[in-house]
């Protein structure tokens, strides 16, 4: 009873900002036949702002869980959106144990896992290194990764466009644990977000 109450609460958020999307910026979703209707998969954007994982959330059509900083939980509306989308917390500069597996049993289960390989917000712009998270992910689990770009937004431009990608395969590499491998496929896939951006 408590999940299907939760899937309707889901629900009506999701609706609730899908409307606010569209009527504050106008938003405009393309590509969303490249997300696969079905069994497991990443989906990388880039991070510029707090409306980023809600757009991802409400604009993939599926059931979405989000790695995100345990800081998040300190802001009482972004931890309520944390519940309702049932986010994966991750403690930051940690390689916690408990959000790996969380994170591995979503695509094992065939769900959609999402997640930014920049690790903050502009972490490209602020000359972040890229986190190897994706890579892990996608190398583990052999599950194929949608790029989306997300871009506008800005003041002068409020129009928002999301972009999904075509999906990138590495299952060539599955179970692969060298470091080269990891760095090689996040890098494709973060030149593939940045040319989804432009």
């Amino acid at each position: 009873m408590k999940n299907i109450l939760k899937s309707i609460e889901r629900g009506i958020v999701k609706g609730a900002i899908w409307v606010y999307c569209k009527v504050v910026y106008r938003f405009e979703l393309v590509g969303k036949e490249n997300i696969p209707k079905e069994g497991p998969v990443i989906i990388c954007g880039n991070h510029r702002s707090f409306l980023d994982p809600p757009l991802m959330e409400v604009t993939t059509g599926r059931y979405t869980r989000f790695l995100a900083k345990e800081e998040l939980t300190k802001n009482k509306f972004l931890a309520y959106l944390g519940y309702v989308f049932d986010a994966i917390l991750v403690k930051r500069d940690s390689k916690e144990v408990m959000a790996l597996k969380e994170s591995l049993k979503t695509l094992k289960n065939g769900d959609c896992l999402a997640l930014f390989p920049e690790g903050t917000r502009n972490g490209l712009a602020k000359g972040e290194k890229v986190k190897d998270g994706a890579a892990f992910f996608a190398v583990r689990s052999g599950a194929p990764v949608v790029p989306c770009g997300i871009k506008g937004g800005e003041k002068g431009n409020r129009k928002v466009t999301i972009t999904y990608g075509k999906p990138l395969d590495f299952s060539q590499y599955k179970g692969s644990k060298d470091k080269e491998v990891l760095d090689k496929v996040t890098e494709e896939i973060m030149s593939n977000i940045i040319e989804l951006t432009k």
